[in-house]
């Protein structure tokens, strides 16, 4: 082909191109259509001075919705004293936690009681970092545009997490009380921390592919490995503090009365106050549309230990859902919950109401997407783990609304608590994990079928805490 016939194809190239450009782009018309339809009445200039000068939020709270809150619930599980994870997104371990101790402090008559969030938190991050260098090792033959590989390394190491989590560390590694190992200034705040150890696992996982790449044995492999996780381990102890392998405890009544004085280790502490089969005992819930329902799905590396187990769950029909919930929490069991937490909350009365906030009215357009269609567009997930305890139902044994507790502190939303309306819980709940003996024999047979595999980076589970 020679000079001449490749610039005419050339030009002719750049004129569809420029073609497309054009007439996708906004043309002068265009832009005089759109500046057209918009013609500014004494109304529109008010809003538009409101808004100019205020929070959304307020301009569109729905006064017609504050009305005095109903916080009474027709069945409730007690717990005692509110958890506070602080700027951590460590509510999958809050949550999970919260759960244990309620059952603990109900068959002992404790008093308030926790148990260490940063024990749990310590073993959870080095797994995880065992995990990412280990997958990376795992899928070395392939390259870095590979969108497995980038999704490790965009992903090395995260403080979120869900329900696999407590199933995963706990499991193996036990539960101590709270001031057995306390909070530190990391495990409160853990962006910095985390920032660290992300750039170094990156940092070892490129010399892991370098390794491998190179011709290097499994046996050279895991003795790399096994040296980069000795610094991490380093690193968790400067920020987190040394976990304990034993430990002395004395248990007390509600009145604070000494009741007896024993040394434990972390696992035998779980299996004298817990003992629960966390990774057989329990079924993962989800309401996702987008999806077939009755049907078992498993999201491939969405689990915290590297011989751990993924995230697989049942996908049901919120009714379905529901009437699980309320088996459990009539047999005074709270469960582990999670949900799109930052849609139509009312953070200063703890309420999450779809009439809290009218955006339509303020913006003069109405926001019509159903959940399924949210989910799709990416517009909704789940974003927040909590503890579900509470349900008001009717005189027909319908749910009206429901309760959980929080881990954002006790002088947040509700006395620490969150109250959601049953239309709110329709459009905005995912995720509910229930103990076996509360789920019907029909979605128990579900979970023998093959799992559907989902990827790691699939949207709905890429933002959960």
């Amino acid at each position: 082909m020679n000079k001449r016939i490749i610039s005419a194809f050339a030009l002719a190239m750049a004129l569809v191109v420029n073609a497309q450009q054009s007439d996708g782009g906004l043309s002068p018309d265009m832009l005089q259509s759109i500046k057209q339809s918009y013609q500014e009445n004494p109304s529109d200039k008010a809003i538009r001075n409101a808004i100019g000068g205020s929070d959304l939020k307020k301009l569109a709270l729905n006064q017609d919705n504050l009305k005095e809150m109903d916080t009474y619930f027709s069945h409730k599980v007690e717990s005692k004293g509110i958890a506070d994870q602080k700027r951590s997104g460590r509510c999958w371990l809050f949550t999970g936690l919260n759960v244990m101790r309620a059952k603990m402090i109900a068959k002992y008559k404790l008093g308030s009681f926790e148990f260490s969030q940063n024990y749990c938190f310590f073993w959870d991050q080095l797994e995880k970092s065992n995990l990412f260098l280990q997958a990376v090792i795992d899928s070395y033959k392939k390259p870095m545009n590979d969108q497995l590989v980038e999704w490790l390394f965009k992903n090395p190491l995260s403080d979120g997490g869900q329900f696999t989590g407590i199933s995963d560390i706990i499991g193996k590694y036990g539960v101590v009380p709270k001031e057995v190992m306390p909070e530190t200034n990391s495990s409160d705040n853990t962006s910095q921390m985390a920032n660290l150890l992300s750039l170094k696992l990156r940092e070892y996982g490129l010399q892991l592919r370098d390794q491998a790449a190179k011709g290097a044995k499994p046996a050279a492999l895991k003795k790399s490995k096994t040296e980069m996780l000795g610094t991490i381990y380093r690193m968790l102890t400067l920020n987190l503090g040394v976990p304990p392998t034993e430990f002395t405890w004395t248990r007390t009544d509600t009145k604070g009365n000494p009741v007896n004085t024993k040394k434990y280790t972390p696992l035998s502490f779980f299996q004298e106050y817990i003992n629960d089969d966390l990774t057989n005992n329990y079924v993962m819930l989800m309401n996702d549309p987008t999806r077939e329902y009755y049907k078992n799905y498993e999201i491939d590396l969405d689990r915290h230990r590297y011989d751990g187990k993924n995230w697989t769950y049942v996908n049901l029909p919120i009714e379905d859902i529901k009437e699980m919930a309320i088996k459990s929490i009539k047999d005074s069991t709270m469960m582990y919950f999670s949900c799109d937490v930052g849609k139509f909350l009312n953070s200063e009365r703890g309420l999450l109401d779809v009439n809290n906030y009218d955006y339509a009215s303020l913006m003069g357009t109405s926001f019509g997407m159903n959940k399924q269609q949210r989910i799709q567009s990416f517009a909704s997930g789940s974003s927040h783990a909590m503890t579900l305890m509470a349900v008001d139902l009717d005189k027909d044994g319908k749910a009206k609304k429901w309760m959980v507790e929080n881990s954002w502190g006790a002088t947040n939303g509700y006395k620490g608590h969150l109250i959601m309306t049953d239309e709110w819980f329709n459009e905005y709940m995912f995720r509910l994990v229930v103990n076996k003996k509360y789920v019907p024999t029909k979605v128990l047979e579900i979970l023998k079928q093959k799992p559907i595999r989902l990827p790691a980076w699939d949207p709905m589970f890429a933002n959960e805490e």
